[in-house]
């Protein structure tokens, strides 16, 4: 329910501005604001991270209790025509998610809070619609690599102790959508992005039999973003 209310409250903030700013001959704000081949900016947003497992054997799911979570980064953007950008946005995603382990009596071991720290490295895509008025749609899509700074991977206690592992370094590809408006000073961007990883992000326990990543046979990342950019 929480997943639906943030895309919803994500969709709203893209709609709403775009309502109230079309009209049948708007007085255009910046008409060379996309022209020039570099452009540079930044964003602001909240995030949703949540966990996909796969698991080696048919038990009780892992539980994920997903919490709202804040992104900052700057933007770095090359146009290549009228339509297609390449983008870096090199930015940090900060979240906590709470995994719940089936089996145990007790919180202290069935719970693992997981603060994760990602300094994050997208190459992008976008891909934008003619201009109408004073607001352009697009899609958006490419891949990144998160560094994890909360990862603990190096960390030699493990769930035995209390210490849930995940890997520094997490291989992505996102893609999303918004809409540019173009107002008197500077382009805002309201946009929806998901972030899905690649590679298998869990760090095992010592004892190959272990309740808490034993039967784990793979656990990636899931990502919903609402940015809001300034340019």
């Amino acid at each position: 329910m929480k997943r639906y209310c943030f895309l919803f409250l994500g969709i709203f903030l893209l709609i709403c501005p775009a309502m109230a700013q079309f009209n049948e001959k708007p007085v255009l704000n910046i008409e060379s604001k996309d022209k020039k081949f570099l452009n540079y900016g930044y964003y602001l947003g909240i995030n949703q991270y949540d966990f996909k497992f796969e698991y080696k054997n048919n038990t009780d799911d892992v539980l994920v209790d997903k919490s709202l979570g804040f992104t900052v980064g700057l933007i770095g953007e090359m146009r290549i025509n009228e339509f297609l950008d390449l983008r870096i946005e090199p930015g940090l995603a900060y979240n906590i998610r709470t995994l719940g382990f089936p089996g145990f009596d007790n919180a202290q071991d069935a719970l693992r809070e997981v603060k994760s720290t990602y300094i994050n490295f997208p190459l992008l895509l976008k891909v934008s619609m003619r201009r109408f008025g004073n607001f352009k749609p697009f899609i958006i899509g490419g891949p990144s690599a998160s560094l994890n700074l909360g990862s603990n991977e190096d960390n030699i206690d493990d769930n035995l102790t209390g210490t849930f592992r995940m890997k520094k370094w997490v291989y992505n590809y996102e893609i999303g959508f918004g809409i540019d408006f173009y107002l008197e000073y500077f382009k805002f961007t309201p946009s929806i992005r998901g972030v899905f990883a690649i590679n298998d992000e869990l760090v095992r326990d010592d004892d190959p039999n272990s309740p808490w990543t034993g039967n784990i046979a793979g656990m990636r990342t899931r990502g919903l973003f609402i940015n809001f950019t300034f340019e």
